[in-house]
């Protein structure tokens, strides 16, 4: 077996073996309370039940539980994908796991497949798309603000253990730089997570392989209509498909088993297509005639003669971010990066003593 062969794949051995320093844990205490902590030397974990040493937990195997310094008792675990996802820093809002599975999965995003995604926020469905193409794939991730990228490039990092030799991350708008990065019909996957999907379809329909997959995440109904409406006229694409994905736990006790009083609901609409040949005619969805009663500003609003300026995060009840709270993110994002680049340097250091 040839030694590339035989390594793990990237991020494996960050997932596995004794708790070691610069590891994210997730303590989860007697009632079920879940804390996620770094491990630092010298590091302390506190609460009103007492303090919990970070040396008492760096070596242990991972589902160890340990009792902190007044007998108080956690449970330790590395935190799963779903469980980073959901309680590491963010600026802006991350992709829930339950959506990030069916891109993964009606996506078709594959092992060794060429991904490009826009929008992508703390990172949260970049690893979900590097762990599917894997060290053999390419993911290139295209983000508006800086910021953002700094909370991704740490998030990432934090979970694959280091760089991953398939992330590539470029700032700037999708639609004017994929066309200058990206060579026409090079790209397998797009995915896109932004405000206005279809203003990047010309650009989509040209880094996109024919038989590639598009799909868009949407939070809202005004948002997919007008992307499929998009899509349909240009006639570059399947019949777009929609849907959403609705998660509900369910509580089991005995013979007291019933569905959870709270469940994710909606989260965002998903939008999937494929890429027809440069020479195909799109077959159109059949239609029965009906009588329609939309005025021509209904019409307007849910297609693509509305006005762009009208299209804005507010509008659809995105909140703004400060600039303190980015930095805040960044800064927790990159925690696990430093400290284990500090006991790296500490262990060199010893050695060359």
């Amino acid at each position: 077996m040839s030694e590339a062969k035989s390594q793990a794949p990237h991020g494996a051995a960050a997932r596995r073996g004794p708790f070691r320093v610069g590891d994210r844990v997730q303590l989860t205490d007697e009632k079920r309370r879940i804390n996620t902590i770094t491990l630092q030397r010298g590091g302390e974990f506190h609460t009103h039940k007492g303090v919990l040493p970070h040396e008492d937990i760096i070596g242990l195997p991972e589902g160890s539980v340990i009792e902190n310094i007044d007998g108080f008792r956690y449970q330790a675990l590395r935190p799963l994908a779903k469980d980073f996802v959901l309680s590491m820093p963010r600026g802006a809002t991350v992709v829930y796991p339950k959506d990030a599975a069916q891109i993964v999965q009606f996506g078709d995003i594959f092992p060794g497949a060429r991904v490009v995604e826009a929008g992508v926020g703390s990172g949260a469905l970049s690893i979900s798309l590097l762990r599917a193409v894997g060290d053999e794939g390419f993911l290139h991730s295209f983000e508006r603000r800086e910021e953002f990228a700094d909370i991704a490039r740490g998030n990432i990092s934090t979970v694959f253990g280091g760089e991953h030799p398939s992330w590539k991350i470029s700032i700037g708008d999708f639609q004017d730089r994929v066309v200058e990065l990206e060579e026409p019909g090079s790209i397998d996957r797009v995915v896109l997570d932004m405000l206005s999907p279809w203003e990047c379809l010309d650009a989509v329909a040209t880094v996109l392989a024919p038989g590639g997959v598009w799909t868009n995440y949407v939070s809202s109904v005004t948002q997919m209509s007008r992307v499929v409406e998009a899509i349909r006229a240009s006639g570059q694409f399947t019949e777009p498909e929609c849907f959403e994905t609705l998660v509900r736990g369910w509580h089991v006790d005995g013979l007291a088993v019933r569905p959870d009083h709270r469940m994710v609901a909606h989260t965002a609409f998903l939008i999937t297509c494929r890429r027809l040949a440069d020479s195909a005619d799109g077959i159109p969805k059949a239609k029965r005639i009906k009588e329609h009663s939309y005025s021509d500003e209904d019409l307007s609003a849910w297609t693509r003669d509305h006005s762009e300026e009208e299209w804005t995060a507010e509008a659809l009840g995105e909140r703004g971010l400060s600039d303190k709270k980015l930095r805040r993110a960044a800064r927790d994002a990159n925690q696990s990066v430093r400290v284990r680049a500090g006991e790296e340097g500490t262990e060199d250091a010893g050695a060359e003593a």
